[in-house]
Parts: C-alpha cells; sequence; structure tokens
C-alpha cells in the first residue's frame, strides 16, 4: 500500500507539475528598523550575545524613507534571526545587565573594526570611544526591536520563517512532492526541551505538516532528533539556536520506513557526523530492494533496538542507548508482500512526552501555522476554498477553514464522502485551456464538493474535536497485524505521558494519557473491549462515515488485494454506519 502510493504520488508530480505555479520571491533576511542616528552596529564571537565562535554582522541599510537593521548574508549557517538578537538583549536587561548593554562592561563587547592599541593611552581612548559609542546604540537596538516585536510576530519559543535562499532543498527530486525545493521552515516549543520543526509535503495542494521533533537529554547534556526533515539552511540556523543552549546533538532517529520521512534521513544525518544515527531494522525500497547505502543513508548507520529494555551491549549486557531520559518501543507489522510497516513509539520522560511517527493523529478545523505564514504556502488553502473551476477566493479566514477542511478530507481519504470525483479527461482538458490560472494547476478541478453543511457534517465525525484517530491506509496496514499492535500497545500504555506528539498534522496532542492512546485503537484491536459481541470477521471499524472510506474498502477487496495480505477483520467501514451525507451530482459541477 506505501508502494502504490508512493508511485501515485510520482507520477502525480511528475504529469501535473508543469500546472503548479511557482511564485519566485526575493529572498531577504529578517530586518528592524532603527533610528537614523545609528550608523553602524558590527558585534563578534567575544561579545556576551553568542558564545559559539562564530560571526555576526548586521547591516544597517536604507528601505525606503527607514533604515533597518538586517542581517548580513555572509554567516557560515544561514541566518540567525533577528529574533535571537531581541531575545539576547532583552534578557540582559531583565537579568539586571543593564550596564553590559549601556557598554559599561566594553570588555564583553568588541568591535570586529577595532584595533587593539599596545599603549595604554590608546587603550584608554579606544575604550572610552567604545563606551560613548555602546551607550548610545545598545539603548536603542533594544527599544527598536521591542518596539518591532508586534510587526515581526518575534517569539522566543515560536520563530517564524520566511521563504528565502535558505529555505532551498536542491535534493528535492529524490520524492518530487510539494513544496518541491522551496522548504520552508517553522520551529515552535512544545514544552520545556521539546521542539517541533515543521516543513510542508503534499500533492495536488493536498499539503500537510511533516515533522521533526527535537528533545533535550538533560543527563547526556545535548539533543535527540526524532524523524527527521530537509536540512535546509533554514533548517539547520533553527536548530543552531537550540545546539547553542543545550549542546551538540547527540542521537538522530529515524523511526519509519515510509519514503517520505526516508528521504531526508540520511542527507540530515550526514550534517552531523559525530551523532550516532538510528534506523528501524526493515528498511526497503520499491521496486527494487536496494541495501541501505544504496538509500543515501551514511556508512555510521545503526540499526535502532527493537526496545530500550531489550537493547544489549558489546558485552551482552542490557542497557539503553540513549540513557535513562527516554524509552522507546518499535512496532513492526508486514502487511503484504514485499512491504512492511514500522513506527517508533519514544517517550521523554522529563517532559511526559510521547513521540510517535505515523501511528495516530488528530486534527482541527484550525489550519496549520506552516500554511498559514506565507502567502505561496496559503495558496493551497484558497485553491481548495473554490466552488467553480474559474474561481478566486478572497483570502479570509473562513475560506481558509473551508480550504483546510477539504485539505483533510482528501488527505485521509483521497474520495471523501461529501465529494464527487471526476479523474477523467474533461477536468484535465479544461485546465489546459487556462494554464495561467493565478493559484497554478491550471484550475484543475476534478472534484465537486456537496453543499457546505454536508461537507462540514463530514469533517466533524471525522475530526470529533480534534481526538486523536488512526489514518485509514495506516489502520488497513495495523489490522494485518494485530497481535504486533496489541503487544506495541502493552508497553507503551505501561509509559507515563501526558501529551503526544505525531509527525503530521495537530502537535501537540495535549491530555492524552496511555489511556487515551490506547482507546484511540480500541475499534478494530478491540483492545479494552472485553465484553464486546462484535463479529471479529466485520469488525475494522472507524468512527469515521462509512461514505468516506467506501473508495478505499473497494480498494482493499479490488485492485489492491494483491499488495496486502487477507484480514479476518474484514475491510474498513463506519462504526456507526453511513452519515447520509447527500454527493452532488455529476451535473452540479461548476465552471466558473
Amino acid at each position: 500500500m506505501i508502494q502504490v502510493t508512493t508511485v501515485l504520488s510520482f507520477f502525480f508530480s511528475c504529469c501535473l507539475m508543469k500546472w503548479h505555479k511557482v511564485v519566485s520571491y526575493t529572498p531577504s533576511s529578517p530586518v528592524v528598523v532603527i533610528p537614523s542616528s545609528i550608523t553602524t552596529i558590527p558585534f563578534s564571537s567575544n561579545n556576551c550575545l553568542y558564545n559559539n565562535k562564530k560571526n555576526y554582522n548586521f547591516d544597517i541599510i536604507a528601505n525606503g524613507n527607514n533604515r533597518v537593521l538586517r542581517q548580513s548574508r555572509s554567516t557560515s549557517r544561514g541566518i540567525k534571526n533577528v529574533n535571537v538578537l531581541q531575545e539576547r538583549l532583552l534578557l540582559m536587561k531583565q537579568n539586571g545587565q543593564d550596564d553590559m548593554i549601556n557598554g559599561n562592561n566594553n570588555s564583553r563587547f568588541s568591535s570586529t573594526s577595532s584595533t587593539q592599541s599596545t599603549t595604554s593611552s590608546s587603550t584608554t581612548t579606544t575604550s572610552t570611544t567604545r563606551r560613548s559609542i555602546l551607550s548610545k546604540t545598545f539603548p536603542a537596538i533594544v527599544a527598536a526591536l521591542t518596539a518591532s516585536t508586534t510587526n515581526l510576530n518575534l517569539r522566543p519559543k515560536e520563530v517564524q520563517a520566511f521563504i528565502t535562499q535558505d529555505s532551498e532543498w536542491p535534493l528535492w527530486t529524490a520524492l518530487p512532492v510539494a513544496p518541491y525545493n522551496r522548504r520552508k521552515t517553522i520551529r515552535y516549543q512544545i514544552t520545556d526541551g521539546v521542539w517541533a520543526f515543521d516543513q510542508l509535503i503534499g500533492i495536488y495542494y493536498v499539503h500537510v505538516p511533516i515533522r521533526m521533533t527535537v528533545v533535550t537529554s538533560p543527563r547526556k547534556h545535548g539533543l535527540l532528533v526524532y524523524a527527521p526533515i530537509a536540512p535546509t539552511i533554514e533548517c539547520l540556523s533553527l536548530l543552531d539556536e537550540l545546539i547553542d543552549t543545550h549542546g551538540p546533538i547527540l542521537d538522530i532517529i529515524l523511526p519509519s520506513v515510509a519514503v517520505e520521512h526516508k528521504v531526508n534521513a540520511g542527507p540530515f544525518a550526514r550534517k552531523f557526523p559525530n551523532a550516532n544515527f538510528y534506523v528501524t531494522d526493515k528498511q526497503y525500497s520499491f521496486p527494487l530492494n536496494l541495501p541501505n547505502q544504496f538509500l543515501g543513508l551514511p556508512p555510521w548507520t545503526q540499526t535502532l533496538p527493537q526496545s530500550s529494555s531489550s537493547s544489549l551491549s558489546s558485552s551482552n549486557t542490557k542497557y539503553n542507548p540513549f540513557g535513562d531520559d527516554f524509552e522507546h518501543q518499535v512496532l513492526t507489522v508486514k502487511p503484504g508482500i514485499g512491504s512492511m510497516y514500522q513506527d517508533v513509539a519514544m517517550l521523554h520522560k522529563p517532559s511526559k512526552t510521547l513521540l510517535v511517527c505515523d501511528a495516530i493523529f488528530a486534527v482541527n478545523g484550525t489550519p496549520p501555522k506552516i500554511l498559514t505564514e506565507e502567502e505561496e504556502y496559503t495558496r493551497a488553502l484558497l485553491f481548495h476554498a473554490r466552488d467553480a473551476k474559474n474561481e478566486t477566493v478572497p483570502d479570509t479566514p473562513s475560506n481558509r477553514m473551508k480550504g483546510w477542511r477539504r485539505i483533510v478530507l482528501l488527505f485521509n481519504f483521497f474520495f471523501p464522502g461529501s465529494a464527487r470525483a471526476d479523474l477523467g479527461l474533461p477536468p484535465i482538458l479544461d485546465a489546459l485551456r487556462t494554464p495561467l490560472y493565478s493559484n497554478g494547476w491550471g484550475g484543475w478541478m476534478p472534484f465537486t464538493w456537496a453543499e457546505e453543511t454536508e461537507e462540514i457534517r463530514d469533517f466533524e465525525t471525522f475530526s470529533n474535536n480534534g481526538k486523536p484517530t488512526i489514518l485509514p491506509i495506516i489502520q488497513i496496514i495495523l489490522s494485518r497485524g494485530t497481535r504486533q499492535v496489541k503487544d506495541w500497545l502493552n508497553v507503551v500504555k505501561s509509559w507515563d505521558f501526558t501529551r503526544v506528539v505525531p509527525m503530521h498534522l495537530d502537535a501537540p496532542l495535549d491530555n492524552v494519557g496511555p489511556k487515551e492512546f490506547g482507546e484511540t485503537f480500541d475499534l478494530f484491536v478491540n483492545y479494552n473491549n472485553e465484553d464486546s459481541n462484535i463479529d471479529e470477521n466485520n469488525a475494522n471499524f472507524v468512527r469515521f462515515c462509512d461514505e468516506d472510506v467506501q473508495f478505499l474498502r473497494k480498494a482493499e477487496e479490488g485492485p489492491l488485494s494483491f499488495s496486502v495480505y487477507k484480514t479476518s477483520l474484514g475491510p474498513l467501514r463506519g462504526k456507526d454506519g453511513p452519515c447520509g451525507l447527500v454527493r452532488p451530482s455529476s451535473s452540479s459541477s461548476k465552471k466558473g
């Protein structure tokens, strides 16, 4: 099933990418408007703002009628955005270090252009001059940075990213899906010691977050990376800020065999050759099963032990390779000939946070920030908010939510119950007539949606107010290995956690502990349902509308039956049966 999905993604990408309009944005560094009295602001690696043996130079440039502070583009690893400068200066002020900001402790601040004098008189003169400059400059910088915080939306724990050259990813052709080479990264803090790094992945504007999670390893004084994403300059720059504070990357984990996670893991690991790089043991490729070195994984790749409780050292004694701050358990299911599914549940004990890759997820009606903070990405929401092919919908909160509802339904079901699909030639030929449609793809619109009330009812039944669930195609896989799922759940449910961070869609899933996590699987593994009289030959239930899984059920019983084993649970079906969704008629398609 995973292979088929990958092949289809590749086919659609190659055939239809010519309709995908890529807008060119001029790269720019974060800027802050500053008073006209300031002329230059050189910083060096010796000052108290940075302590990582790198130089960060900020230039003052003209920008219309304003003068702005912009970081120079000559840094070794992309931007250290203005957020860092603001954060450090304000922190100094809060800690009573105004004397440093005002230049009274000038030995902590040294201009990269200044020359050390060998005489005491010139030293005194240099010191006095520097103190005079700094006493005027730094208060102005602090004021300017503080005043601009609202406009730039810069926060210490949540970093806004911009699509610049630092977001470019040259290896995108290894998996040619959106956003192709333009991989914006945003970072936000989940809780103490846990950060999420989101990028985007999708096809036909069905764009969803793909996530990397970074957690502290307090006892080992470093960081662990779970499910690496594309290591763009921007991504590494955001990661550098955590490294500066919490120590180096010690361990990197590829928790999946899925191509969308695997394709970037090797390049990411090569950026940190001193870190341990672990992958699950059933990595494979399709249609040819190649060794790991042919999959882009570096020579120092190690196999992840199946469990933190079963890891053995070279002397055959039990040990946890990640230390006492972590527990992990690998789930392995073989759904069919030539395919495999693996996921790693990883517990970060200090924060009581459980990391999982694809096993569960949740979604609500609010579009994720990775889709709303940049115009180039937001148009995916507006593209799917259309009700007619040539319609250009205004960018409003309601239209964004409408587009997001449809993206979620398409992402989960391919052909949801509240829409009618036409993948024939007429919509394609219609799109070819308008190749310059403003939002790309020629405005290709193979779906006609039901009345809005029906569409919302469909989405809300699926979302269930953001309650965790399982991706339908993942449930098809897991239903081929219910015993393995139960064994895995037995271990995970014994851990102490209060939130879950999956690698797609919403994160974090707060107030999800062992009980709630186990209940997510109840409908098909019957994990806690001892008194149930359900017929196990017809019990592969989902909480969604039965109309939504109709296409997947027919595919599972028909053309895809060759790629997955039979299961005693039967095909997917809605627990409560059909919802009575009224699909639009084929004649209701609108061309605008």
